[in-house]
């Protein structure tokens, strides 16, 4: 029976989240040491406003403070894991579960991602539900400044490029539904190579063990333990799409029996749920989970 963990990225934030995560030793100190790293407390940002919350800015570190917390916290009961991937923001908390680098060193990494990418502008996102892939596969093909930002799954993607592309493309592919995302830029696009590039100075500065598990990475699903491939990976990560519809067909072939999504929501289970069947899928965002 093999295990993997499973993390959520931007838009499972939750008003609340971490809260109680305040009450052990191990949080108090944990929000602390966050509270030095970014110069704000994420205990206001998560019981204070919910459009600030939902500012890039301070959602990232948000979410990657309380699901280190968890992670601790699994590890504290005897938790074993096998395998780890992470949902765009949340492959940072994957590689601190898989020991590649210190919690402080992860946060540094998210603090910078999350200011260079609330920074971004000029771009548009929208979530596209229920279509025909080869008619939009078609289209991102024949279609300048759009690309595939979000592969979540079969019938839930996500878009992104110029707006006159992305509109241009919605225009011409039916689907279902086609939500346009709150988001400054073009995120995991082209749009984004010159955050790419400012952000990619502090990462090739900060230090990477190798993973203890094997990890997935959005850019690659190709499971590996290896320092230097995971730091390369995380280069690319802001300007090429998020494979996680392959990250979840890899599962089953690397024998994971059982999954579990560590941090707010239930967006990665209800993903996982409908493409894997034959795996277990549970979740753990609160003590009350434990």
């Amino acid at each position: 029976m093999k295990t993997a963990w499973v993390f959520p990225g931007q838009g499972s934030q939750a008003m609340g989240m971490g809260v109680d995560l305040a009450t052990t030793p191990i949080g108090k100190d944990r929000f602390e040491e966050a509270k030095d790293i970014l110069g704000w407390s994420v205990l206001d940002k998560c019981q204070g406003d919910e459009t600030e919350l939902a500012k890039t800015l301070y959602t990232q570190p948000c979410l990657y403070v309380v699901e280190s917390l968890l992670i601790d916290l699994l590890k504290d009961k005897g938790q074993k894991v096998d395998l780890v991937a992470g949902h765009s923001l949340g492959e940072y908390s994957a590689l601190y579960a898989a020991e590649v680098f210190e919690f402080a060193t992860g946060l540094t990494l998210v603090k910078r991602r999350a200011e260079l990418m609330s920074e971004a502008a000029g771009g548009k996102m929208v979530a596209l539900m229920k279509f025909d892939r080869s008619q939009l596969e078609e289209a991102i093909v024949a279609i300048p400044d759009v690309v595939l930002a979000n592969d979540n799954s079969e019938q839930q993607v996500v878009i992104s490029g110029t707006p006159e592309a992305v509109d241009q493309l919605c225009s011409q592919v039916k689907t279902k539904r086609a939500i346009p995302l709150k988001v400054s830029g073009a995120f995991h696009s082209p749009m984004m190579a010159e955050a790419a590039d400012k952000f990619k100075q502090l990462l090739e500065e900060a230090n990477f063990s190798e993973a203890k598990v094997p990890v997935l990475s959005n850019v690659d699903p190709t499971p590996t333990i290896s320092a230097t491939i995971l730091k390369e990976r995380l280069t690319q990560q802001m300007i090429r799409s998020v494979r996680w519809r392959e990250i979840m067909l890899a599962l089953p072939q690397q024998e994971i029996t059982n999954v579990l999504e560590v941090g707010p929501g239930k967006v990665l289970t209800g993903l996982i749920k409908r493409a894997c069947s034959e795996v277990e899928v549970n979740n753990v965002g609160s003590l009350n989970d434990f």
